[in-house]
């Protein structure tokens, strides 16, 4: 029993002193899973995710259709805004979003009827949504 004292004793200091001195800051720069850009003259922002962060929140778009009286939008997409505005995030190139308003005409099941938004084929966001907002706006952030 003691020679396995002998053994454990020092690999515990060692892991010890690991723990007790923390990296220089620099050395625990991570990437910032979001980069938000202003959009000069408007009130939005490009959101461009890294790879790993549109993975980690499972990323999915759907096109726009166009309807019979109007545009139809996966109500998925959909996000409603302090104001009652409603919203989708359209992405005009690979990883980078865009919020895009959406004039609201009903709500069928899964479906909105939208008398205006982005043009019929646009893919907007269906899951992450909530989360390209919140980069943006810094809603939930820390």
């Amino acid at each position: 029993m003691g020679r396995r004292w002998l053994v454990i004793a020092p690999l515990a200091v060692l892991l010890a002193s690991a723990c007790a001195q923390a990296a220089p800051e620099e050395e625990l720069h991570l990437a910032e899973p979001a980069h938000v850009e202003p959009i000069e003259g408007t009130e939005l922002a490009r959101v461009t995710l890294t790879e790993r962060a549109a993975e980690r929140i499972r990323l999915r778009t759907a096109p726009v259709e166009a309807g019979g009286r109007g545009l139809v939008v996966p109500t998925a997409a959909l996000i409603v805004d302090t104001d009652g505005r409603f919203w989708v995030y359209t992405s005009p190139e690979p990883l980078t979003f865009v919020r895009h308003e959406v004039e609201l005409l009903g709500i069928d099941g899964d479906r909105a009827l939208a008398a205006a938004g982005p043009p019929a084929g646009t893919r907007v966001v269906t899951v992450g949504a909530q989360e390209l907002w919140g980069a943006e706006t810094g809603v939930g952030g820390h």
